[in-house]
């Protein structure tokens, strides 16, 4: 199977191998195994790798928008965290479970190679 593939059916939080079962059974809880497939996902522990990959997705995003807004438009710095801070914080909890979900599906496909 292409990486590419693993990679997006972990995006989607699906089973890496079959694309039909769920991998998680929390926001980021994974589950046990595939309900479709059976594949065991205890196995494949991501750690902190999908919190690395969120903080650089979502720090390019917030911080040239903050520079942008602060030398276009030079607001107070209570604006600034008014805007940003929710940004960070939303973005964040948005993009975790899938990155998570990227992460898994990408060791599931290098230890197919082994």
């Amino acid at each position: 199977m292409p990486l590419w593939t693993a990679l997006k059916r972990g995006f989607t939080r699906r089973c890496p191998r079959c694309g039909q079962g769920s991998l998680f059974k929390g926001y980021l809880t994974m589950a046990d195994q595939c309900s479709h497939c059976g594949l065991a996902f205890e196995p494949y522990r991501s750690d902190d790798v999908p919190a690395y990959f969120t903080i650089l997705i979502v720090g390019h995003i917030v911080v040239p928008g903050l520079l942008a807004l602060e030398k276009t438009v030079h607001p107070e710095y209570w604006v600034q965290m008014a805007i940003w801070m929710p940004v960070t914080l939303f973005g964040t909890l948005a993009l975790l479970p899938f990155i998570k979900g990227a992460v898994i599906g990408t060791i599931w496909r290098s230890k197919q190679d082994k």
